[in-house]
């Protein structure tokens, strides 16, 4: 009697090295491109009414009070890409003097240190700059 293979099993067992060896890969390529999460943002305040600038550094997740604004900065990431890196940071203000039950933040969206233009704090009195995260 001749002895056949069971090339249903074989190609089964190449199936799953190529599908774990491709899961694998892509688990790789994506924590390439991760970000980073830093533990301390610092951010510089211009006071528009006497032209004095702060430089600050604000834990993550901590409320800071400066002056009449609360400063809380959810997330402040850097990539991972050395030649141009990008910093940015989910950040909320508050201003304590104007208190208005339906406006509870005067800004609550991510900012970027490469160009604060895009999401810009506007604010009569102050203006907030994300300068850079660390941990």
């Amino acid at each position: 009697m001749l002895q056949t293979k069971n090339t249903l099993l074989g190609k089964a067992r190449v199936y799953i090295l190529v599908f774990i060896t491709y899961y694998l890969l892509m688990i790789n390529s994506l924590s390439e491109n991760h970000l980073r999460t830093e533990n301390f943002a610092v951010l510089t305040i211009l006071d528009k009414v006497n032209s004095q600038s702060d430089i600050i550094e604000i834990e993550v997740g901590k409320e800071y009070k400066f002056k009449n604004l609360s400063i809380n900065i959810l997330k402040c990431n850097n990539s991972k890409f050395d030649d141009d890196p990008e910093v940015t940071a989910y950040m909320q203000v508050r201003d304590t003097v104007n208190i208005d039950e339906n406006k509870v933040f005067i800004f609550n969206d991510w900012t970027f240190a490469s160009s604060p233009s895009i999401r810009p704090f506007d604010h009569p009195v102050y203006d907030i700059w994300l300068k850079r995260c660390y941990s």
